[in-house]
C-alpha cells in the first residue's frame, strides 16, 4: 500500500488503521464489482490477517507479483 485514501469515513480507527497499512504488503483476497481490492489487514494491529478487512482503490497500491 503506497497511500491513504482522503475520503475515509470518520471515527472507529480507519484513519489509523489505513495510515498503518502504508509501506506494507498486502496479498488482494479479492475485487468487488467497483474495482476495490480487498486486503486482510490484522497483522497491522497485532490479530490474524482476516480478523481486519479493508477495501481500497487500485490507485492506492503498487501491485507486484510474488514469485
Amino acid at each position: 500500500m503506497i497511500a491513504v485514501p482522503g475520503s475515509l469515513p470518520p471515527g472507529m480507527g480507519t484513519q489509523a488503521l489505513f495510515e498503518a497499512c502504508v509501506g506494507r504488503v498486502f496479498r488482494i483476497e479479492g475485487i468487488d464489482d467497483n474495482g476495490l481490492l480487498e486486503l486482510h489487514v490484522g497483522e497491522v494491529v497485532g490479530e490474524d490477517s482476516y480478523m481486519h478487512t479493508i477495501w481500497i482503490e487500485t490507485n492506492f497500491v503498487l501491485l507486484r507479483t510474488v514469485e
